[in-house]
């Protein structure tokens, strides 16, 4: 059967489709890989204003709005994007489809809060999109995002083909730096209040998650 990755947007759209689970709001911010596992919503502060990078299905950003959070997210997938539009919006939740660089830049508006689960702040080169999060984000605003724990001894952009070894020649490229490395990165982009740390796993050599929060 041929392979149905022939684009990065196509890549993402794949999950739209794979995933069958019914979303519980309840359990939205489960920043970490391992299930009630970590910190939670908490990390947010108190927004009143919240948009998310790489929202895929956008349950966080249901679970914000049904709070009462004027909450947005973005993703590259228009399947994805679809979707939550469809299950979500009902609650007050609003979803935008492009690339997360192009509508920072395109954008005058501004959040108390950034975030991003396992999103866009791992796909996308931090020295573009870390400045631009500064800008949009309001004087008390903060940014928190998470993703798999690096690789010790890796740096910079790391490839992985999205449609196999055997598909076409799709690629994307995931961020890695160390918790002290996203740690001067964010300082350059003109944060002053900077926490990177990596999340332990529940069990022993399992692998953990890099969360970052960071604010003016």
């Amino acid at each position: 059967m041929a392979n149905p990755t022939s684009t990065i947007t196509e890549y993402w759209d794949r999950y739209a489709g794979g995933v069958t689970a019914e979303p519980d709001l309840d359990a939205a911010f489960g920043w970490t890989q391992w299930e009630s596992h970590g910190p939670g919503r908490e990390l947010l502060g108190e927004p009143a204003t919240a948009l998310e990078l790489g929202c895929g299905r956008g349950i966080e950003v249901a679970a914000l709005a049904r709070a009462g959070v004027k909450a947005e997210g973005i993703d590259v997938s228009p399947l994805q994007v679809e979707q939550a539009r469809e299950r979500w919006e009902p609650l007050g939740a609003q979803f935008h489809q492009g690339d997360v660089l192009e509508f920072l830049r395109g954008t005058d508006q501004t959040w108390d809060a950034i975030y991003s689960v396992w999103g866009a702040v791992w796909f996308s080169d931090p020295r573009d999109l870390l400045p631009l999060v500064h800008e949009r984000l309001t004087p008390s605003g903060r940014l928190v995002f998470s993703h798999a724990e690096p690789v010790p001894g890796s740096s910079g952009p790391q490839g992985m083909y999205g449609g196999g070894f055997r598909g076409r020649r799709v690629w994307l490229h995931q961020w890695a730096a160390q918790s002290h490395g996203w740690e001067r990165l964010l300082r350059e982009a003109g944060f002053t209040q900077v926490r990177v740390w990596v999340e332990p796993a529940p069990e022993a050599d399992h692998v953990g998650t890099l969360m970052g929060v960071a604010s003016h």
